[in-house]
């Protein structure tokens, strides 16, 4: 992935009727509006998309509606362990790998528990890669139900496997991604996607392979953007800007989410329903003039930024 250029790996909604059913006609609409907006790849099946509150039936049948709708536009990964022995993991790896994914991610929270040591779970990562030959894989930093961070020196050992491609990095700390980037530099089928977009410029200049956030739900557009020009010194003050707009909007973004986000996108005219399986709060009356203040301040954002309007503009 280092191969290529930085961009932006969404971490999809899953859209549902208001039964509570999926809506895969939504999904393929959200599916495509993301692939608009720039993006690189598409990470499927993860906590924005209620991964918890889907069977492994819905699941299966959602990555593989993504993975038939991209086509072979992009690369699709996705999150195939939920916890339990580690034999029954590896199925459900196997099982998503064949649904045509380009890597299938682990939650390093699922491969050991909360009060089980780095030996406990090193030890079952690497049972996991040897019952897994032959699938590509990725680590996912999920904060739910507790967090569980790489080291640097975790990292690089289970990519020097050369098994391990992908990363989606929460740990919420630049020095620490710094230490990751460089234990891993020689690895160039090797990709660290940062979560946090409070450093999105420092860890892009750092050698992130780009940038896979919540905010990719709101405007990915925008962070296709930065992932572009982040280092063009002719953008230097609106890179900036930019990245100071994502700084002061960082924490209305993730009141009630995804539902506030599912319905910010109402607001740009993409076709979802607010319904929402995960119990986040209650979407209120402040939070949806949160969010309509946010919509407001980012149209202002796009007007100073001339050069995006032809692309941002909402439908």
């Amino acid at each position: 992935m280092r191969e290529t250029p930085k961009g932006l790996i969404p971490v999809m909604l899953t859209p549902f009727r208001e039964d509570g059913t999926i809506d895969f006609d939504g999904l393929t609409k959200l599916t495509e509006w993301y692939l608009e907006a720039g993006a690189s790849g598409l990470f499927a099946n993860c906590l924005s998309s209620e991964m918890f509150e889907l069977t492994d039936a819905e699941r299966l049948a959602v990555v593989r509606h993504i993975v038939d709708v991209v086509g072979a536009a992009v690369p699709v990964v996705a999150t195939a362990t939920f916890g339990g022995p580690i034999h029954h993991q590896t199925d459900f790896i196997k099982q998503m790998y064949d649904t045509g994914i380009e890597a299938a991610i682990a939650i390093t929270n699922m491969l050991a528990g909360e009060s089980e040591g780095d030996d406990v779970f090193e030890h079952n990562v690497f049972q996991l890669l040897d019952a897994t030959h032959g699938v590509p894989l990725g680590f996912y930093e999920c904060p739910d139900p507790f967090k569980r961070v790489l080291s640097a020196g975790q990292l690089k050992r289970f990519a020097d496997t050369g098994r391990v491609i992908y990363h989606k990095d929460t740990c919420l700390d630049i020095e620490q991604v710094t230490a990751k980037l460089q234990a891993t530099q020689d690895m160039p089928s090797f990709g660290l996607y940062d979560a946090y977009m409070v450093h999105a410029v420092a860890s892009l200049k750092a050698g992130s392979a780009g940038l896979s956030c919540i905010q990719a739900n709101y405007f990915p557009e925008l962070v296709v953007w930065l992932c572009r020009n982040y280092d063009n010194s002719a953008c230097g003050e609106q890179v900036e800007l930019v990245q100071q707009f994502f700084i002061d909007h960082m924490d209305v973004m993730h009141q009630v989410y995804p539902t506030a986000a599912k319905y910010f996108l109402q607001q740009r005219g993409i076709p979802i329903s607010t319904f929402t399986r995960r119990d986040i709060g209650v979407f209120n009356g402040v939070v949806k003039r949160n969010m309509d203040v946010l919509h407001a301040h980012m149209q202002h954002l796009y007007r100073k930024l001339d050069y995006l309007t032809n692309n941002t503009v909402d439908r």
